[in-house]
């Protein structure tokens, strides 16, 4: 085998049932981890594994929202449900909690994590060829649709902790993008523009490129245990060049508020301060 030939045969790897698998472990896993979600798998079984397939199929229910197709047709793929609902079991229920802590031993939790990462890829692709299939050309529906089936999971979060009894606004996907969610959407720019041969890039290459991209970079944040996005710098400057961002709103008014604090005691002269020193200490007295 020759090394051209490699991003092609990697491009032709069958996703079930290992790096299937992969995705349903590094999914549970990441919603067991998740504050309160025990309790909820004590008080509510139905709700918790309810919880869990939108984590492991949120992608496919979007997208099907998205096209007005049944966001149940996930369930027809009875062996894919089984397994994840398998999976979800074995986390939330296996005795002495073995399940989770053979999956939380760094170098097998990385290896779940790296095929997680390769499904990422599978999805996009098929999420924009499926939306070139219903709108032919339609650039914008395909981008929408492969995000989404990449993503879905995280654009969908305020549904799945609603299903849990957990309201957070806040965490909304679209105000406060994480990691995986930028990167799938560049990812689904990026294979809508090759899908309309806008890219002069082989498909086979460009899943080859995208996807050892996402190994590296996933694995590299979860050694090094950072929380900075790669994308950080590059989102600084293109935000700075076409939104004039420079700092959040609150940054800037802390900042004022401790200069103007500060101008003030500058301003203070040494009579005023003792002053000022004096009556705080009788007041601490009274």
């Amino acid at each position: 085998m020759e090394l051209w030939q490699v991003p092609l045969l990697f491009s032709c790897l069958p996703m079930f049932p290992f790096f299937d698998l992969a995705h349903y472990v590094a999914s549970v896993m990441a919603l067991k981890e998740q504050r309160g979600a025990v309790e909820v798998s004590v008080r509510s079984p139905i709700a918790c594994w309810f919880s869990a397939m939108l984590y492991c199929f949120g992608g496919s229910v979007l997208s099907s929202l998205m096209l007005a197709e049944p966001p149940v047709a996930f369930l027809a793929k009875g062996t894919n449900v089984l397994l994840a609902s398998s999976v979800w079991y074995l986390f939330f229920y296996c005795p002495q909690d073995l399940f989770y802590r053979c999956f939380a031993f760094l170098p097998l939790r990385l290896l779940v994590a790296g095929m997680k990462e390769v499904t990422r890829t599978w999805k996009i692709t098929g999420g924009v060829a499926h939306a070139d299939s219903h709108f032919k050309d339609a650039w914008l529906v395909m981008v929408a649709v492969g995000w989404a089936r990449g993503a879905g999971g995280g654009l969908i979060s305020n549904f799945e902790q609603l299903v849990r009894g957990v309201w957070k606004p806040e965490t909304n996907e679209l105000l406060k993008m994480s990691y995986p969610v930028k990167v799938t959407l560049i990812g689904a720019v990026l294979f809508t523009l090759q899908h309309s041969q806008y890219l002069p890039v082989a498909k086979h290459n460009l899943v080859f490129l995208y996807t050892v991209f996402l190994i590296v970079s996933k694995v590299t944040m979860m050694l090094t245990r950072s929380a900075t996005s790669p994308l950080t710098p590059f989102e600084a400057a293109l935000g700075h060049m076409f939104f004039g961002l420079q700092k959040t709103p609150s940054k800037v008014k802390g900042e004022g508020t401790a200069s103007s604090n500060g101008s003030s005691a500058r301003d203070q002269s040494p009579e005023q301060h003792r002053d000022g020193v004096k009556k705080r200490q009788a007041k601490k007295t009274e």
